[in-house]
């Protein structure tokens, strides 16, 4: 045999990996793993596990207090002097500060609020047997139907809607009309063809407001279930001209009564005859609205 000489044959290159040994610990555990086709002398560490001091941005995701805090893993590298950046999940955070669906007293809202506390204020006018009782009626009737308008133009325009004012506005539209409709029902106006047809504004008040309490409820019901049918129920153009007819029929029928306007016939047909078309407005559009609500089921 030949001198004999010291023949080592180089074992597989170690690498280290740090683990979490509990996501509620924040001690680590270091483990040699020898990975195939790379070598370097066999180094046994004397140690098996120990604690290492963590930065203070990585401790809660050791210690289960942070974002990710579940298989964090940070691999050393045999070949790089720096430990690779550890591997968090960050869930976004939504700002609502600038959020304007997140106030609550936005301007458009205000409005509405307005429109809502008119309601007593025309009931008590209405009833005030005298000539400014009747003009103030007929004011704050038509004050309201300008701000519907313009709550919902100065939402659009500076972007100030919110969900308050989204839920608000159509309860005070609703509230009006439905006091207007029984006020002038509970003391008709004193011309020929009411005492002749007594209905009149009865079975078109009926229609309205039973329209009105039907499609609310219809939406309360389709906002809990999806999307596609909060959309069937979204207000549509026929919608928006029976809600036009009606605010002209109710401001020409409350103007009537003011006697020094002279004779009402005329004003007073009008207004009934565009009270009965809003009225059928009111059954069309609902019976829109349920045959979209029925082919989204039917699918």
């Amino acid at each position: 045999m030949g001198p004999n000489h010291n023949h080592h044959r180089a074992p597989p290159s170690l690498h280290l990996t740090r683990r979490t040994i509990a996501p509620s610990s924040p001690s680590a555990q270091f483990s040699i793993s020898p990975p195939p086709n790379k070598s370097i002398p066999f180094v046994i560490f004397p140690f098996p596990s120990c604690s290492l001091p963590l930065p203070q941005q990585t401790k809660g995701a050791f210690n289960g207090s942070g974002s990710g805090s579940d298989d964090i893993l940070a691999d050393m590298d045999s070949d790089s002097k720096t430990p690779l950046l550890m591997e968090q999940k960050h869930q976004p955070k939504l700002s609502s500060s600038n959020n304007s669906s997140s106030k609550i007293l936005t301007l458009p809202t205000v409005l509405t609020l307005g429109r809502v506390a008119a309601v007593p204020v025309l009931i008590f006018t209405f009833y005030v047997d005298s000539w400014w009782g009747r003009t103030a009626t007929t004011s704050i009737f038509v004050a309201a139907a300008i701000t519907d308008w313009l709550d919902g133009y100065i939402a659009r325009k500076m972007r100030l809607h919110s969900v308050f004012g989204a839920f608000l506005d159509p309860v005070a539209d609703k509230l009006m009309v439905a006091a207007t409709l029984v006020l002038l029902c509970s003391r008709p106006l004193n011309v020929a063809m009411f005492g002749q047809v007594p209905w009149l504004l009865i079975v078109p008040s009926i229609a309205i407001i039973g329209r009105e309490i039907t499609m609310s409820a219809v939406r309360e019901w389709a906002a809990s279930q999806n999307s596609k049918l909060s959309e069937a129920v979204a207000v549509n153009n026929l919608g928006k001209w029976k809600t036009a007819t009606q605010m002209v029929a109710l401001t020409i029928l409350l103007a009537t009564r003011d006697s020094s306007l002279g004779e009402p016939g005329i004003l007073v047909a009008s207004g009934v005859i565009l009270l009965d078309i809003s009225a059928g407005l009111s059954v069309m559009s609902l019976a829109v609205y349920m045959g979209k609500i029925w082919k989204v089921l039917l699918k």
